[in-house]
This record gives structure tokens, sequence and C-alpha cells, in this order.
């Protein structure tokens, strides 16, 4: 399959273009697209075949929920069994924008887009292509992440060419992604709501709006063996080809030890990257040396890690030690995404 590459940061106002996108779903076939989080890999979300195409394009776990975009809100009655007052005061507050609600489908979203479940995931991008292309495609979305499944985001769409050219009809480069980092889901079929993926839309921001509203033990955990409920709950997700391994703990201590580890691996001949901020990146002789900023600007470290995981692919590392970065709001997001790219190894010093 050839795939068809349209740069839409300098072609968007052409509507034949996004008209054309939006036939290549409504035939059934598959779309990468820009959103302000991450690249989608898109597909006819009312279509059970296309959810199956999309799961094979990323050699995707066909119990691992897809998100539904929509591009306007009358467009969730008709995919949800009942639109809750909780689900109307986040739309109000967040939508268009980074936030993914869970709730009760309706008979319309075949179980392939819902990973066999009897909820559905739906949020409203705010990027101009996306909801443009969305609303050409039929008002239905099924979007993973563009990127074979458990490699890191695409933040750009040179890394959807790297992982899927070939094996869908057509991406849409809408340029670097906003925020980089995938939207918060919330789940609202349970009382109180629980958070099930945290993102620049944080718990506090969900509280302020709804009041109580918990969060899912497995957030920073290994989870469990059930099935998902929200995409990136069960599997290693976001992880670099390298080994990746996580040190937390007091600063000195930390660059102690990760500075030790690296000087091993050059040693064993091993080429070697390290994830840091600003404040400490020059303190380690890596190969692969990369900061996500300063320590104090958690959205700036959100929109560089995919990047920075990426890169150390392109540059062949093999051993990679990443500072711990927790923390509230939007540094949650950034641990949660760093301890599913390690598959939660962690060394405490």
């Amino acid at each position: 399959m050839d795939t068809k590459i349209i740069r839409m940061e300098e072609q968007h106002k052409d509507g034949a273009l996004i008209r054309e996108a939006g036939e290549i779903i409504r035939a059934g076939g598959l779309v990468a697209f820009p959103t302000e989080t991450v690249y989608g890999l898109g597909g006819d979300a009312l279509n059970p075949a296309s959810s199956r195409k999309i799961y094979e394009a990323k050699g995707r776990p066909s119990d691992n929920p897809l998100i539904v975009h929509i591009a306007d809100m009358e467009s969730l009655a008709a995919i949800v069994k009942s639109v809750p007052e909780t689900a109307k005061k986040l739309a109000e507050a967040f939508w268009p924008g980074p936030l993914t609600m869970i709730l009760e489908k309706s008979d319309r979203v075949p179980r392939e887009t819902t990973g066999g479940l009897d909820t559905v995931a739906v949020r409203m991008p705010s990027d101009a292509v996306a909801l443009s292309f969305i609303r050409a495609a039929g008002g239905y979305v099924a979007a993973p992440s563009a990127n074979r499944s458990g490699r890191p985001s695409p933040t750009c769409a040179s890394y959807v060419v790297q992982d899927l050219d070939g094996r869908i009809e057509m991406i849409l480069d809408g340029g670097d992604a906003t925020l980089g980092l995938e939207s918060t889901i919330v789940d609202l079929t349970v009382e109180p709501p629980v958070i099930l993926r945290p993102g620049f839309i944080t718990g506090e921001m969900l509280r302020c709006t709804l009041g109580q509203v918990d969060e899912d033990e497995t957030l920073f955990s290994s989870g469990s063996g059930q099935a998902p409920k929200a995409p990136g709950m069960k599997y290693r997700h976001y992880a670099p080809k390298g080994e990746l391994v996580i040190v937390r703990g007091a600063a000195e201590a930390v660059t102690a030890y990760i500075g030790g580890r690296l000087a091993e691996g050059r040693r064993n001949r091993k080429k070697t990257g390290v994830i840091a901020t600003d404040e400490t990146v020059d303190k380690y002789k890596a190969d692969v040396p990369r900061s996500v900023g300063k320590r104090t600007d958690a959205a700036a470290a959100a929109k560089g890690l995919y990047r920075i995981l990426r890169e150390f692919d392109d540059e062949g590392v093999e051993l990679i030690y990443s500072e711990s970065f927790d923390g509230e709001g939007v540094s949650q997001a950034v641990m949660n995404r760093l301890l599913k790219a390690a598959g939660h190894k962690v060394i405490n010093v």
C-alpha cells in the first residue's frame, strides 16, 4: 500500500484534501491525523471492520479500547446511552480539549471499537485540522495514537511515517503537537468518577468542576490482569527500543547512581542515554544526554518526552537512565508515561 502524505500546515485551507481524507474513512480506510495531544490513527468508529484494521495496523491487542473522536456535542448523544450531568459539566469546562470521558455506550458503537466493553471512551480534540477531518469523515473517528503498539506516541508526522508507512492510506501532517501527551481519561460510569489516565486536565481541575474525583490505583503501578477499561492501562506503552530505568531519590544520590551506571555502560560498550533537566543534564557523561527542560516546567517535560524517547531510538541508544519526575498536576502524567515506557523498572536510591 502506498501511503499518501499531505502537509496540512501548508494546505489546510484546501477543503478538497480534508474531504479526500474523510472519504477514505467513510470507505473503511485509515488516516493518521494531528491532534493537540499526539497524532491519532483514525478509522470509522461505527464500522467494526475499520476498528479491526486499526488493531492490525498498530499490532495492538484487541481488548485495548479505542477512543472515539467527535467534533460537536450533538454527536455525543448518539453513541452513549445517556449524557449525565457530570459529562455536560466536563464538556462545558474542557471540550474541545485533551479530556476523554468513559460513558455507557449505545448500540451504535460496535464492541470492536470498545475492546469488547459496554463502555465507550469519547473526546473532542481542539486541533482545527482534527475537527475538520472528523466532520468530513462522518463525525465519529476511532483513533488510538498513530504508532506501532508499545512504541512512543508520535508528536510529529515523521514518526508516524516511521511506524505506519505502507500500512495506512494517508497521513495528514499538521506539524508538531502542541501538548505532546495523551488526553486525561476519566471514568464517569462510577461514582465518584475515577481518573484512569492522567494528562493536562489534572485531578485538581476535575475536582474543581465535579467535586470528588478519585484516581485509579494502577496509575503508577504495573496494573492488573483484567481487561483495560481505557487505553494505556494494561500493556507496556511508549517504550523506546533500549532498556529504560527510572532512578528515584534525593537529587545528589540520583546523580551519583546514574553517573555510575553510565560509566559501567561505557565499559560494557553500551551506547547510553540519560533523561534529565536543565539543572542536571551537564552532570552526566552519557552518549546521548537529553533535558526535558527546567524541573519546574512540567508542561515542557510532557511535550518533549516522546520526542526524546524517539531520538534515543534514532541514535541507537541501548541503555537509558531517567531521573524521576514525581509531583502533582502534569508531573503525574509525565511520571505515568515514564513508568509505562520503563515497564515499571524503578531504582530507589
